[in-house]
């Protein structure tokens, strides 16, 4: 007893050392980390949820580790956050400032930290992010940092908030980091996504100057464009929101000047962020209006219940001649049509119904009433419909007669133009296209003037019609008397 007395005081002397150090490393971790750790000390036992920050953007790449690779996902799920740097099984590449956070529950000896290491017991990546493999090889670190009589709380915090433990577990060379995933689609999502609102998280809780009014308010009170300006909340409310209401929606974008000079308008999530819904479906329904009238080769939908604006594919070109370039097809109701007779589309190489339309007509009106002849194409075509299409026929024929006799085709956007008085120097109200109404010759802008005082051109000295201008002049009651 005599013997054993001294180690036995010592001991109970060294858990009452542990016992201090313990509390006061708690005390530490707490004040530094204060929303990331919790604890019951008396037991020893400590959770720690710690997020892991990269500083700064790094690129991270998500590789299939082979355990779906029989799953057939569809790449276009990943959303607008992902790159896809290949085809196949090819790493998606990622730029991300944050990861979720790693948590841990952690014994602590009462011989910790004299003569013990802690008791992990538990190590998990939120969204399970890291695979088994390398959370293994991550608390065999966590141990090997260890060094007897010393505190590692703190060490081990540190070492994952600031991504140093990735070097750990990351197979290249580089900065890249490379995570092995059964889902890359699915992680790649969950990923961005929790970056995207950590982003928003730290913006919120710092202070930043609005652009306008130069006050500087919280970011909760604020909205930060793509562009990366912060203006807050009731000036850039009032600013798009009077600009929508007055019809100017060219100035629904960000009013900082550099952005002013480039001319990027706001996109549609922005303005949602700002604006009211009904404001927002004005600004929809103004900007489509613009755009209609900005492209003349827009068609609408030739079915009566859709009637949705259809736009020219971009692969097709004006010189095209095979045919494609009049198939049209309805973003809404998926209805393919030919965008010259307004049909179900026939084919590039088969005509369009109209001339057949139009001779069988010319056919019918060549026949007197009640005849054979008549009685039969009503019988293939039916009675009504052949009506109807006399008298689509004869307004037709009337309305090309009258455009051909009273107008001048634009040579850009073939709009049809009526000169009521004036020059013959005309300016396309749709296309601003500057043209001689007389024979329909594209002028040039900076100098209209020169086709009509050029000698050998067809309108030199003809600026004016003299049958039109005799035809405006109207006698004044008196003034011949004078």
């Amino acid at each position: 007893m005599t013997v054993n007395g001294p180690q036995i005081e010592r001991s109970q002397e060294d858990e009452d050392v542990c016992r201090l150090m313990q509390q006061e490393e708690w005390e530490v971790l707490q004040s530094i980390y204060p929303e990331c750790s919790s604890a019951d000390i008396s037991k020893g036992s400590i959770k720690l949820e710690i997020p892991i920050e990269l500083g700064g953007t790094r690129e991270v790449e998500i590789v299939d580790d082979g355990t779906l690779s029989s799953s057939a996902e569809r790449l276009e799920d990943a959303g607008p956050s992902c790159k896809i740097v290949s085809q196949g099984l090819a790493p998606i590449s990622l730029s991300l400032s944050t990861l979720p956070p790693l948590l841990l529950d952690i014994v602590l000896p009462s011989s910790y930290p004299l003569h013990s290491a802690p008791i992990l017991l538990h190590l998990h990546a939120t969204h399970s992010w890291l695979s088994r493999t390398a959370l293994l090889l991550l608390k065999q670190k966590l141990i090997a940092m260890w060094a007897e009589g010393e505190g590692i709380l703190y060490e081990w915090v540190e070492w994952f908030k600031s991504g140093n433990f990735l070097e750990a577990i990351n197979s290249t060379e580089d900065s890249i980091v490379c995570l092995p995933h059964p889902s890359p689609i699915r992680l790649a999502k969950l990923l961005a996504s929790h970056d995207a609102l950590s982003a928003q998280e730290v913006f919120s809780h710092m202070s930043h100057p609005c652009a306008i009014c130069m006050t500087s308010l919280k970011g909760s009170k604020c909205i930060r464009l793509a562009c990366s300006h912060v203006f807050c909340r009731p000036c850039l409310e009032e600013y798009w929101g009077m600009a929508i209401r007055e019809g100017g929606i060219g100035q629904v974008r960000c009013p900082d000047p550099e952005c002013v000079k480039e001319g990027i308008e706001a996109n549609e999530e922005e303005v949602r962020r700002v604006v009211s819904e009904d404001e927002v479906k004005r600004w929809k329904r103004l900007r489509e209006k613009r755009d209609l009238d900005r492209d003349p080769t827009i068609i609408h939908c030739p079915l009566d219940f859709c009637q949705t604006p259809v736009p020219k594919p971009k692969t097709i070109t004006d010189d095209d001649s095979s045919g494609w370039n009049r198939l049209r097809t309805c973003h809404e109701c998926s209805y393919s049509f030919c965008a010259y007779c307004r049909r179900t589309w026939h084919g590039p190489h088969t005509s369009c119904a109209i001339p057949f339309t139009a001779s069988f007509i010319i056919d019918y009106l060549a026949h007197e009433p009640g005849s054979s002849e008549r009685l039969l194409i009503e019988s293939r075509y039916g009675k009504n419909n052949v009506k109807k299409l006399v008298l689509q026929y004869e307004e037709d024929k009337a309305n090309r007669e009258y455009l051909e006799r009273e107008t001048t085709t634009c040579p850009t956007c073939e709009v049809k133009v009526q000169k009521s008085h004036g020059c013959n120097h005309m300016t396309c109200a749709r296309c601003k296209t500057h043209f001689c109404y007389r024979c329909g010759t594209k002028l040039n802008p900076s100098h209209p003037y020169g086709h009509f005082s050029t000698p050998g051109l067809s309108c030199y000295s003809k600026l004016f019609d003299h049958e039109s201008v005799e035809d405006e002049w109207q006698p004044i009651e008196g003034f011949e008397d004078l």
